[in-house]
């Protein structure tokens, strides 16, 4: 396989708003009486609740996978659920979601592909520090949802409490994109840019389908930063900003096409 060399780097920030309460649960090895069922994961020294970047970019990967028939999930994962994934990097190149998400291999022959996107942990802005310091729910910067599961057979409730960030919770965004060719990353980008359109009438983290999880990117700011960015200084060479993703073109020229 040919040598991966790096071009440059695609920066993307901006904020992602919580539309409805938000749960990605943290896992709960001692059970206490009166604790939650299902508390959410938190930063262990400051104990704001935050976003794992491998649950973003997990989410972001499974809406590719669909809006991409020729990636079929074919790989056993977690819970059961199956994961499109090649097996060796010659696959992985050409590959719409592998090549932006990366791919481990498999068997003797497996290769693995590391993933060209990097996705950082979403940390509260300092407007929601603030805001979430404020509220008062019995909880620390979260809130409570109550629920009820009824069995579908004898219609015994089964009653259950979650912990959620609350709506209108803000968090600091930040991809990394590796730009090795030109062409191959207008392809990443442009399939970047569809995953991140589907997230938005999707949903981020557990029981979507009862109204969590509903969130939106706002503030998008892509900063194009080719490698000489790196090798001087960077006031002396300035990189190219854009502040919608729909405007990509206005980045490559800043690229060398090699």
């Amino acid at each position: 396989m040919t040598t991966r060399k790096i071009q440059g780097k695609i920066v993307i920030t901006g904020t992602l708003e919580c539309l409805t309460g938000l749960h990605i649960g943290a896992s709960k090895e001692n059970m206490e009486i009166g604790a939650l069922d299902s508390p959410v994961v938190r930063d262990p020294v400051s104990r704001y609740p935050y976003i794992p970047g491998s649950s973003l970019k997990g989410k972001l990967r499974a809406l590719l996978e669909k809006a991409k028939p020729a990636c079929t999930p074919d790989r056993p994962g977690g819970s059961g659920i199956k994961r499109h994934e090649c097996d060796n990097a010659a696959k992985a190149v050409d590959c719409p979601v592998c090549r932006l998400f990366g791919s481990t291999g498999k068997g003797e022959n497996g290769t693995n592909y590391p993933s060209r996107l990097k996705v950082r942990d979403l940390h509260l802005t300092a407007e929601s520090r603030e805001m979430l310091e404020k509220i008062d729910t019995g909880l620390l910067y979260t809130e409570w949802k109550f629920e009820n599961a009824l069995d579908r057979i004898t219609s015994a409730a089964n009653p259950r409490n979650l912990e959620r960030v609350p709506k209108g919770s803000k968090f600091g965004v930040s991809l990394v994109y590796d730009l090795e060719d030109l062409e191959t990353a207008k392809t990443d980008l442009d399939n970047l840019r569809l995953a991140l359109r589907l997230l938005a009438d999707d949903a981020l983290g557990g029981h979507g389908s009862r109204g969590y999880g509903q969130v939106e990117l706002k503030e998008l700011k892509v900063l194009g930063k080719p490698l000489k960015v790196y090798q001087t200084d960077e006031k002396a060479e300035p990189a190219p900003e854009i502040s919608e993703l729909s405007r990509l073109d206005d980045l490559w020229a800043a690229f060398p096409s090699a």
